[in-house]
């Protein structure tokens, strides 16, 4: 058994070991999990950045940790043994690089679940090598583009052409901060795509540097050009939202999320998931965080939904005292969905053997993973694909409205809110 890493305490350990014989670990790792049954084990990897001074997600390496101890516990997968290699990607392109040569070196027969903004990087070796990529974060064009990727949901691409139909309902004009950056550029046309569905003017961009440590310039430029009545301010500016949220309430008469939904007269703010979450409301005050009263486009249900209690019951009993794993992230909930996805195709095998390339034939064909009400069934054949020119290989083109009320984040309106036509007219 192999380790990299001891962070939890040695009643951890000692827990651990008696229930599934493995250990919690930390960067690149691999997690062996109880027996499984007679059949080959399956090997997968779990990559995502860890310990850097951008987005940080170790999250997602350690849901699949304890997905592998939940599954192993139950016999494995169909009779396999589930071992987990997991791979801090350091926010790097060679990081990422290394990562997936890894996960070809130690033959794995998927990447799963993981986070990575460097999609050239990984996506070249994992496609030389036959390796599919399932349930990728939904960052870069590679992993709707690649007929290696195999994307839970719509990306950023979906949540942003959401959003605009989302602010359309409530919001007279929009001011649009986003990064300064290639993939930031095409965020202000897929945002108008959305607001010109409801006959709304498109919202006016506002480009800002991706890592800067305050927003003063480009809060009060939004402020102003959002107008106070029914003005909102949106930013997508990942981990960075927050620093800009700061710098937006700072300013005089900065009237932003403390405010009750229908109120008139105000500058509202918004965002998406990924940006703001769950987990950045509850470290900025709850109730009484600057994003109390925003709209919020998102992925899944709400985190409170019961569609999440399969996964937060795993958690409960598998995950220990990790407290990576927070079941509100949205990139511990792209993990769990990726890793049913990944159940559902290797039961479908029905094989002593598992192998990547049976893996990718048996998603070609058609293979349909029901994910309990998380997302739409889904399913990569050729007539699933969503078909947008910048994004070809989404299949999952709905999104869900939310707003945060009383220091949660909770349905606007029920269900689910399909965008496809909204992302094909902006890509």
């Amino acid at each position: 058994m192999h380790m990299t890493g001891r962070r939890l305490s040695s009643l951890l350990a000692s827990v651990t070991a008696a229930a599934v014989g493995a250990s919690i670990l930390t960067g690149c790792g691999v997690l062996p999990g109880a027996t499984g049954g007679s059949r080959e084990p399956v090997t997968v990897m779990t990559w995502a950045p860890d310990e850097t001074r951008a987005t940080n997600m170790p999250g997602m390496p350690a849901m699949a940790q304890a997905y592998a101890r939940w599954v192993n516990a139950q016999g494995g997968i169909d009779g396999h043994e589930l071992r987990v290699l997991t791979c801090n990607e350091q926010n790097t392109p060679s990081g990422a690089a290394a990562c997936a040569r890894r996960a070809v070196r130690e033959k794995a027969v998927a990447v799963v679940g993981s986070y990575s903004q460097n999609g050239r990087a990984f996506m070249a070796p994992l496609e030389a090598a036959g390796i599919p990529y399932i349930g990728g974060y939904g960052l870069t064009d590679d992993e709707f583009s690649s007929p290696l990727s195999y994307p839970v949901n719509g990306g950023l691409a979906a949540l942003i052409a959401g959003h605009g139909m989302q602010l359309a309902e409530s919001c007279r004009k929009v001011s649009l901060v986003r990064p300064d950056t290639l993939a930031g550029d095409r965020l202000p046309k897929l945002l108008d795509a959305g607001l010109k569905k409801a006959a709304k003017r498109g919202a006016v961009d506002i480009p800002a540097v991706e890592d800067a440590t305050e927003y003063a310039d480009q809060a009060s430029h939004a402020r102003e050009k959002a107008g106070s009545e029914n003005g909102c301010v949106a930013a997508v500016l990942g981990e960075r939202t927050q620093t800009f949220f700061d710098s937006f309430r700072r300013l005089p008469e900065a009237t932003g999320g403390a405010q009750a939904e229908g109120e008139g007269d105000r500058v509202r703010i918004s965002s998406v998931l990924g940006s703001v979450g769950q987990p950045v409301i509850d470290r900025t005050g709850g109730a009484r965080s600057p994003f109390e009263g925003a709209f919020v486009t998102g992925w899944y249900p709400e985190a409170d939904d019961k569609s999440w209690e399969p996964m937060r019951k795993v958690i409960k009993e598998h995950a220990f005292a990790d407290n990576r794993v927070d079941p509100t992230d949205t990139g511990v909930q792209t993990t769990w969905i990726a890793y049913t996805v990944l159940k559902e195709v290797i039961e479908s095998l029905d094989t002593d053997t598992v192998t990547a390339s049976r893996i990718t034939d048996a998603l070609d064909r058609g293979t349909r993973v029901d994910t309990g009400g998380l997302t739409p069934p889904l399913r990569w054949m050729y007539e699933d694909l969503l078909g947008a020119p910048a994004f070809p290989r989404i299949v999952n083109h709905e999104v869900t409205f939310q707003v945060v009320r009383k220091g949660r984040l909770v349905a606007q309106k029920p269900g689910f809110v399909d965008v496809g036509p909204t992302v094909t007219a902006g890509g």
